[in-house]
């Protein structure tokens, strides 16, 4: 899957949260002012790229999601993972513990969910039942 510029990425998370969009749709929406031309620069690019799919009704294109928010996450985190982190996922949780500044709930969550995948009991959620 290639990989998502900035304005496209922008695009994708407009579609992603509100579905079938117009062009003056994901104009107004859009995070911050942005021509026309642009826009559709970024529409023809992500249709080409099979992300997003368009239909015409009556005179106007509306512009569908294809590739999943999920998937593009993966595929991102992926990549990250062998470029930054030599294929490592406990490097790059490790590197986040460090670099984020995590709260101790946040540290007592990530311990709980390691136990979940190493096959530990899952313990309670201070907040009462199982999470």
């Amino acid at each position: 899957m290639p990989r998502f510029t900035p304005g496209e990425l922008k695009v994708m998370r407009l579609l992603w949260e509100h579905g079938e969009m117009k062009p003056a749709e994901l104009q107004a929406q859009f995070p911050e002012p942005i021509k026309n031309p642009a826009l559709r620069s970024y529409l023809t690019t992500l249709v080409e790229k099979g992300h997003i799919t368009r239909k015409r009704v009556g005179k106007a294109y509306y512009y569908k999601a294809v590739t999943r928010s999920r998937s593009a996450f993966r595929t991102m985190l992926g990549e990250l993972v062998e470029t930054y982190c030599g294929g490592s996922v406990s490097a790059l949780v490790m590197n986040l513990i460090k670099s984020e500044k995590l709260s101790e709930a946040d540290l007592l969550e990530l311990k709980r969910l390691a136990d979940a995948e190493a096959g530990a009991p899952v313990p309670e959620n201070p907040k009462g039942g199982r999470q």
